[in-house]
């Protein structure tokens, strides 16, 4: 914004002060967002979070946010209907599909694997 070094501070200080800047605060609002809009898993969040520089405290404080009754639910509910959504006979590339996808989306490995088994018999 082409300011004064000084006013620069001034401007981060007073933010600061009325907790307009809060790690803590982004950390759990954008785990809650990403969770629930795009359904990501901890894996994939706790990437995102490390490139933006969050802390790894503020990063398990975040974490709290959710649910693990939630979290398994929605993992369930996302595998199964990509599951039904998969179109594809090979039931060697569908396993591959479907884990790739969940993988990507940040779910635990353990979780991916088991539950791909559980599906594509």
């Amino acid at each position: 914004m082409r300011m004064i070094p000084e006013a620069i501070d001034l401007v981060v200080v007073h933010l600061l002060e009325h907790n307009f800047l809060n790690e803590t605060r982004f950390a759990k609002s954008y785990v809650r967002g990403k969770f629930r809009v795009k359904k990501w898993g901890r894996k994939r969040l706790e990437l995102e979070l490390k490139k933006r520089e969050i802390s790894k405290f503020n990063i398990k404080e975040a974490f709290k946010e959710i649910p693990d009754t939630d979290y398994l639910n929605t993992f369930h509910v996302l595998a199964e209907k990509k599951a039904a959504n998969i179109k594809e006979p090979n039931v060697y590339k569908k396993r591959k599909k479907l884990a790739d996808y969940l993988l990507y989306r940040g779910w635990e490995s353990p979780l991916v694997y088991g539950k791909v088994h559980e599906l594509i018999q």
